[in-house]
């Protein structure tokens, strides 16, 4: 396979040539029918946001351009099959876990997954096997899963299909992926990979295994995240282990019919730029990541943590790209050192957790960018530092399960004050956005200690999602769940 080609994109240069009159949707007729998206969006967007057709093929049964473009990419990936996703990651993430799993089956996972994958759970009825991470407590954030812990959940679980792992998790953390992939294999169970934030392990030298690498059934990959395509695209990759024509037939019970052009033509550009130049662009992006973090922790009192956590179990290795920082020891929670970069200094960092922050460094980034970010957090130090005694201190807290998502979110439920649940049977989620990892999902016992968490990350200024209270004040519980 050429990996210079981009099918999906020079069909579409090829359409625009041929002037087409359109009597069909999308109803706006390349921009025609109002010039402020036009003019928002620069005419040559617009001209392409097409529907599908015979020349431009289809996402749902891709005979044509678009099936070449899945060929070439799963090359680049060293994958059997590829499929391009336009709902976002995390209808990948759901894709493998509805293809694997069906109403009772178990499945072997870290409870530190995105929401994407419990989402997945409550529509399937599967059932979780939580597998808690470990925690590093001077930073307070949940680590990877040990391979002895996935070996004895295997154990406890041999009539489990699959495990889930996080590669790596949204600090940089990678759990030994090859060894985990083996032990679910050696048990006859499928191995999917969350590898959102992983894009660059398959184009990037001196970077943690890939889950391809690794030999895993599937991995679902967010080449928008830091392979520079547009949000909203990634792919979902997978080995010969999977049928393909099956895992297709899941996929399209989720995905839209009425696929975005300019996304599938950017995830096309996207793969090429890597394939022909990611060597070059990761060596790049680390060499700015181990520079930034030199230069931040030179300075003191923030903490740019990198390999040196590494402790061959939990973090069997770690992402030196992501740029993952602790607040806590200049006593200003990650959220609040997010807020002043973005408020005073004009620098929109990923997210800002209680005792964290994570500045993704790409592919569009430079170095002047870099100081920036550098000099503005010396200068939030000097400005704000103050003692962090009273400060909370643990990311992690784990769960107590009760019932199994689905029955919990489809359950009778009552709404009850968030400070007075304790005991209660969560119904929902409530999480902190980024990243999206669930402090309760559906399901699990809401305790004293996990009110007092939800408490301090609203009073610091965590974006709380998940609840039907827009206010997250109340919160649903299965009714008549039984109060401990």
């Amino acid at each position: 396979m050429r990996q210079d080609k981009a099918p999906i994109y020079e069909a579409l240069i090829e359409y625009k040539k041929k002037r087409v009159v359109s009597f069909d949707v999308p109803g706006h007729k390349q921009g025609k029918a109002n010039p402020e998206l036009t003019e928002l969006f620069g005419e040559k967007a617009i001209s392409v946001d097409v529907n599908s057709m015979k020349p431009l093929d289809n996402l749902c049964h891709p005979v044509g351009v678009i099936r070449e473009a899945e060929k070439i990419a799963a090359e680049a990936f060293g994958a059997s099959e590829v499929f391009f996703m336009i709902n976002g990651t995390s209808s990948a993430v759901q894709a493998m876990v509805m293809y694997a799993l069906k109403r009772g089956e178990k499945i072997i996972m870290p409870r530190n997954v995105h929401r994407s994958a419990i989402n997945a759970l409550i529509v399937t009825g599967a059932v979780p096997v939580y597998v808690n991470p470990g925690v590093n407590n001077e930073l307070g954030i949940p680590l990877g899963m040990s391979v002895e812990d996935v070996e004895r959940a295997i154990a406890e679980n041999p009539d489990a299909k699959a495990v889930l792992i996080n590669n790596p998790t949204y600090y940089g953390i990678c759990s030994d992926l090859k060894r985990i992939v083996e032990a679910a294999h050696r048990a006859g169970m499928l191995a999917l990979v969350d590898e959102a934030h992983g894009t660059h392990f398959y184009f990037g030298e001196n970077m943690p295994v890939s889950a391809m690498a690794a030999n895993a059934d599937a991995a679902a990959v967010s080449m928008h995240k830091t392979g520079g395509s547009l949000t909203q695209s990634s792919f979902l990759v997978m080995n010969s282990g999977i049928n393909a024509g099956y895992m297709r037939q899941t996929v399209n019970l989720m995905q839209t019919t009425s696929g975005s052009y300019l996304l599938l033509a950017s995830l096309d550009l996207a793969r090429r730029n890597l394939a022909l130049n990611g060597n070059n662009i990761f060596a790049k992006v680390m060499d700015y990541a181990e520079y930034a973090r030199k230069e931040i922790n030179a300075a003191g009192g923030f903490y740019a943590f990198s390999r040196e956590i590494i402790n061959g179990k939990d973090v069997f290795d770690f992402d030196v790209t992501k740029l993952s920082i602790h607040t806590r020891n200049i006593g200003l929670a990650g959220i609040e050192v997010y807020d002043i970069l973005r408020d005073d200094y004009g620098i929109q960092i990923e997210f800002g957790d209680i005792g964290n922050i994570l500045a993704v460094i790409s592919v569009g980034d430079r170095m002047f960018e870099i100081e920036r970010l550098i000099s503005s957090l010396s200068e939030i130090k000097r400005l704000y530092a103050k003692p962090s005694a009273g400060m909370f201190e643990q990311e992690y807290i784990n769960p107590d399960i009760v019932l199994t998502p689905q029955e919990a979110f489809y359950s009778q439920k009552k709404q009850v004050c968030i400070k007075e649940s304790a005991g209660n049977i969560c119904a929902e989620f409530v999480m902190c956005y980024p990243p999206g990892i669930p402090i309760l999902a559906p399901g699990e016992r809401i305790t004293p200690e996990i009110i007092e968490y939800i408490g301090y990350a609203k009073d610091k200024g965590c974006f709380m999602t998940g609840t039907e209270d827009m206010k997250i004040e109340r919160i649903n519980v299965v009714a008549g769940g039984g109060v401990k």
